[in-house]
Parts: C-alpha cells; sequence; structure tokens
C-alpha cells in the first residue's frame, strides 16, 4: 500500500514543479498539496473503503483546480495547462470512475462526475461516463433525457440523441416524459435545418451534397413519435403536453391541427379538453396592435374574448355535468377576476362572470367544498355580506360533517360581527364529531377572549377540555394556562395547573410555559420551580435530555437553588433517558460543568 501511495505522489511531481516554477504556488504551497495529497491517497487505499473518503479527495483536487484558475487570472498566466490542469482532471475522473465502480448504485455520485465533465468541457470523458452511467441505470428515464439533450444541445449530434431516445423507448415504452422529449427534439432538429438552410439560400451558396430532407424540415419525424405514442399512452395530460411544446415552433400549425382533432376524438368528455379549448379563445382573433388602438378597444377585446371562453366553458358544463368541469370554469373565472385592470368596467364583468359561476355549479350541487373558501372570499371583497352569510350557511348544510365548512362559516359571522355565532358554534359542535373539532374549539375561545366575560370564556375552556379527544385537549391545556395568566392572578395560574395535573396527557411545552411564568414572578420561589420539574420529569424524563439540564441549570443559578442536588438529578437522568439520550446529556452535562454552555 505505501508503495502505491508513493507511486502516485511521484507522479504529481511534476506538475507541482510547474506550478512552483511558473509562480502560480509557493514552495510552501506546494509542500502543504503534498502533505494533504499523502493524507487522502493513504485513505483511499485502504482495505475497507469509504465513499466519503473518494468524496473528500475529489472535492479537494476541485478545490485546487479552482485556486490555479484563480491564480492565472490574477497574475495574467495562461500556458501550461497540459502539464497542470490536465494531470489534476484525470485524477479526478479516475477518482470518480473507482468511486462509481464501487459504489454504483448511488446515483448522487453518478451524477457529480457529469457535473464535473460539464464544467471542465470535458465532452469525450462525459460520452463515456453517460454510457457506463445508461448500462447500470437505464431504469431511470430522467438519464436518458439528460444524456440525449447533452448529445443534441452540447455535441449538436441529433443522430446521437435519437439513438439515444430509442434505446430509452425500449426499456420505457409508455413513459410519457421520453415521447415529450424525443418529440421536442426532433422538432429542435427540424427548426435547426430549417434556420441553416435559409441562410444557406440566403447567401446563394450551392448546397452540394447537402442534402436537407423534406420530411425532417416539415416535422414528419415527430408526427411518428406522436402518432407512436398516441396509440400506447393514454390520458389527455400527455396530448396537452405535445401540444404545448408543438405550438413552440412555427412552422408546426398542420401538426397543431392533428393533435388536437386527436384530443377532441378520443377525450371529449374529459374536463380537461374542454379546458383547453376554452381557454384557447383567450389566444385566437386578437388585435393587431397600431398605433391607433385605443385603451377602450383593447379593453372591448379582451372582454369580447373571454366572453368567447365562458360560451365554450358554459357548453361544457352542459356537456359534462361534473364537479371537475365546474372546477376547471370556475377556476378559470377566479384567474381573470385576479388578473389587474385599470379598466372598471372590465373588473365588474369579470366579477360578475365568477359571481355566476359559483352560483350556477352550487346550483347544481356540483361546486366542491375546497372552492366554497374561495367564493366567500369573493363576495366579502366585493362587500356582499348578506350574500356570504347566505353562501356559509349554504355550504354548512351541504357538507355537515366537515369542520373546515364550518369553521369558514364560523370566520364569516365573526367578521361581519354577527349575533349568531355562539349560536352557530353550537350547532357546530353537534353535526361534528368529537375527533377533529380542536378548529373549532380553538376559533371559538379565541373569539371569546376578546368578546365574552372572563366567567363565559373560563367556562368555555373547561367545557372544551371534556368535548375534545385527550390527544386534542392537550392543545387546550396549554391554551387554557396561557389565557389564565394573561387575564388573572399568579395564584389563579397556579390553581388551574394543578387542576389540569389530574388528567393525562400533557406536553411538554405546557410544563415549561408553567415554568416559565414561575420565572417570571418577582418573588420566583425554588420550591415551586422543582415541583413543575419533577412533573415535567414524570412525563417526558425518559425522551427528552435538555429538561435535565435545565433543571440542573436552575438549582445551580438560582439564589435559592442548592447544587449539591445536581448530582443527584445527574444520577437520576443517567437511569431514566433512553438510548442516544445519554450520550447526548453526557457531553452537554460535560460543557455545562466547564462553562461552555
Amino acid at each position: 500500500m505505501a508503495e502505491r501511495v508513493e507511486q502516485r505522489l511521484e507522479d504529481r511531481i511534476p506538475e507541482l514543479e510547474q506550478l512552483e516554477r511558473v509562480g502560480l504556488f509557493t514552495r510552501r504551497e506546494v509542500r502543504a498539496v503534498l502533505r494533504k495529497a499523502s493524507a487522502l491517497e493513504y485513505k483511499i487505499q485502504r482495505r475497507a473503503l469509504r465513499k466519503e473518503d473518494f468524496i473528500n479527495y475529489i472535492q479537494y483536487e476541485i478545490n485546487l483546480l479552482e485556486l490555479i484558475k484563480k491564480r492565472r487570472a490574477r497574475i495574467g498566466y495562461s500556458f501550461k495547462k497540459d502539464e497542470i490542469e490536465y494531470s489534476i482532471l484525470h485524477r479526478v475522473h479516475s477518482l470518480f470512475n473507482r468511486a462509481t465502480g464501487k459504489w454504483k448504485d448511488d446515483l448522487q455520485l453518478w451524477l457529480s462526475h457529469v457535473a464535473f465533465c460539464k464544467q471542465w468541457n470535458a465532452k469525450h470523458q462525459l460520452s463515456k461516463v453517460f454510457s457506463t452511467m445508461l448500462a447500470i441505470h437505464p431504469n431511470k428515464p430522467a438519464l436518458w433525457i439528460m444524456a440525449a439533450k447533452w448529445e443534441m444541445e452540447t455535441r449538436l449530434s441529433s443522430e446521437s440523441a435519437r439513438h439515444l431516445f430509442l434505446r430509452a423507448l425500449r426499456f420505457h415504452p409508455e413513459c410519457p416524459k421520453l415521447y415529450q422529449e424525443y418529440f421536442r427534439m426532433e422538432l429542435m432538429n427540424a427548426e435547426k435545418q430549417r434556420k441553416e438552410k435559409k441562410e444557406f439560400e440566403q447567401a446563394k451558396m450551392d448546397l452540394g451534397e447537402l442534402n436537407y430532407s423534406e420530411e425532417i424540415l416539415n416535422g414528419e419525424m415527430a408526427r411518428i413519435i406522436y402518432r407512436d405514442a398516441a396509440e400506447k399512452i393514454k390520458g389527455v395530460e400527455f396530448h396537452l403536453a405535445v401540444l404545448s411544446i408543438a405550438k413552440l415552433f412555427d412552422f408546426t400549425q398542420d401538426l397543431q391541427k392533428e393533435i388536437l382533432e386527436g384530443l377532441q376524438t378520443k377525450y371529449a368528455d374529459d374536463p380537461l379538453t374542454w379546458d383547453y379549448m376554452a381557454r384557447r379563445e383567450l389566444e385566437l382573433g386578437s388585435l393587431q396592435s397600431t398605433e391607433h388602438t385605443t385603451k377602450q378597444m383593447k379593453v372591448s377585446e379582451m372582454t369580447q374574448r373571454e366572453e368567447r371562453c365562458c360560451a365554450v366553458f358554459e357548453e361544457a358544463v352542459r356537456a359534462v355535468p361534473t364537479e371537475n368541469m365546474w372546477k376547471c370554469y370556475i377556476t378559470f373565472c377566479l384567474e381573470r377576476y385576479n388578473r389587474k385592470t385599470n379598466s372598471e368596467e372590465l373588473k365588474q364583468k369579470r366579477l360578475e362572470r365568477t359571481l355566476s359561476a359559483f352560483n350556477k355549479a352550487h346550483e347544481a350541487s356540483l361546486l366542491p367544498e375546497t372552492l366554497y373558501k374561495q367564493w366567500l372570499q369573493v363576495l366579502l371583497e366585493s362587500n356582499l355580506s348578506e350574500k356570504a352569510t347566505e353562501v356559509a350557511e349554504a355550504a354548512t348544510k351541504r357538507f355537515s360533517l366537515s369542520v373546515e365548512m364550518w369553521k369558514m362559516r364560523l370566520q364569516v359571522l365573526i367578521q361581519l360581527k354577527s349575533d349568531d355565532v355562539t349560536q352557530c358554534f353550537e350547532e357546530a359542535i353537534k353535526h361534528v364529531k368529537s375527533k377533529g373539532t380542536l378548529p373549532l374549539w380553538t376559533l371559538w375561545v379565541e373569539w371569546s377572549e376578546g368578546t365574552n366575560s372572563k366567567e363565559d370564556t373560563e367556562a368555555l375552556y373547561q367545557r372544551s377540555l371534556h368535548a375534545t379527544t385527550p390527544a386534542e385537549s392537550v392543545t387546550m391545556k396549554e391554551k387554557y394556562l396561557d389565557w389564565t395568566y394573561r387575564s388573572g392572578c399568579y395564584k389563579k395560574v397556579k390553581r388551574v395547573f394543578t387542576s389540569l395535573c389530574e388528567n393525562r396527557p400533557f406536553s411538554l411545552d405546557f410544563f415549561r410555559k408553567m415554568i416559565q411564568i414561575e420565572k417570571e414572578q418577582e418573588s420566583c420561589k425554588m420550591h415551586h420551580l422543582r415541583e413543575y420539574y419533577e412533573r415535567a420529569l414524570r412525563e417526558f424524563g425518559s425522551t427528552d435530555s435538555d429538561l435535565w439540564l435545565d433543571y440542573i441549570k436552575e438549582e445551580l443559578n438560582h439564589p435559592q437553588g442548592k447544587p449539591e442536588n445536581c448530582g443527584s438529578i445527574h444520577w437520576r437522568a443517567m437511569k431514566m433517558l433512553q438510548g442516544d439520550l445519554v450520550e447526548t446529556f453526557v457531553s452537554k452535562y460535560t460543557l455545562l460543568q466547564t462553562g461552555h454552555l
């Protein structure tokens, strides 16, 4: 092993001598590099190899390359790259090859090698990396796409990219993303060839042996890919994806038409098809912007286009009366409503259209639960409070078991300062099962804190503890303790705390809150703190090392504390803490003793 390390270090000497000779590094720096390289070499020559050692070695070499690059720029020296950088690059590639050979399944290692090759423009090496990586990881379509894109965009080889896509499709014959990127690549290739041909023709150059295939120029290869994919891949999403790609190229009108016809034939009842057809109206027939186009003309044209979209959506909800179809329609209306415009007329029309769509979906009992909240938001923004109250009530009738719907209705009533809030809370609690009612109780007590008397709020807190599940009551205990402290005296807080401690479960924050309250008192008593810490440790002593440490700190720092108790607390902690927490506790306790914590 030592001989191998010595040999590798000797191989470094020519590049290090060059670094010193040309003034990029000093003699001391060269020796430091040699020492570091020796330590790193020994680590990767051991029998039990560790991935981290290879990563550290590679990172060191990359940092060295970056430093050389900066030094070159600073002194303006650009020679001897063959003797210096290329030697280091070769070593990094060798390290990557050894690492990926040993840990073949580590995709991050492969991708790091790819990134390194791209950064240092190592095209030949990257080709090899892709080839080996794809042989080991043929089951990952993203890697095939990455390799094909590199062949097409960096090496400008459409033939190699096509070959990779075809190989990838043998492994993944039904992968939509592969087909989409293959489709895009063929259109990019067609566009590139069209530009080349046009430039040759404009320069009146003889094309000679250059043979531009009309099929490729017109995007026929992409058409073949689309047809093949359409037979294998089901679902409107794929058709829409390839259509959006085709629209990026100005010579694909016929191809777009074919995809659109396929979409309408195969997926006539799919909401996404209708959604696309409706939104298409926004792009069709737009005015050519001229000097004479007035602001009013633009507003008028936009209004007409949006009305055409809505006409298609109206037809859609009649043809496909489903929740998803209405969701598409309303989402479109909301998007237009939220767009900024200086025209009050256009803003008003968008509002009317949006509210009309919401209303019709609701009347048809096809408005999804999630959209009621947005409907109410629009109504409240438009100061239509009476309608908002009606809609909120209707929502809770339709989804009477939904906590979210009741919470939404209550928020509307609270915002409008209605007299019916308490009655609505009672109704909500009656309808919804106890499990999951925590958001309602939280909202109720928070509203009560700012509206009702202390007696009523306290009664509500106590009622919530019995009405919620044990797990949810934990939060209510915390809130109850906090509110009591904010609204009452310390003695009252202590009584409430003692009372709440009678029924499990608790949270650690519950005890920490009480400890904090005690510490905020002018006459903070250590025997009270001990009581709270002891109660907390009974519940969380086996799972929280910081609680023990905080207890020890109190004994050390409090005027009434007893430092002699720390040994006993330490011994109890060592007995109670589980697993790795003992080690954590010991290390933190050592820091505490040395004054570093």
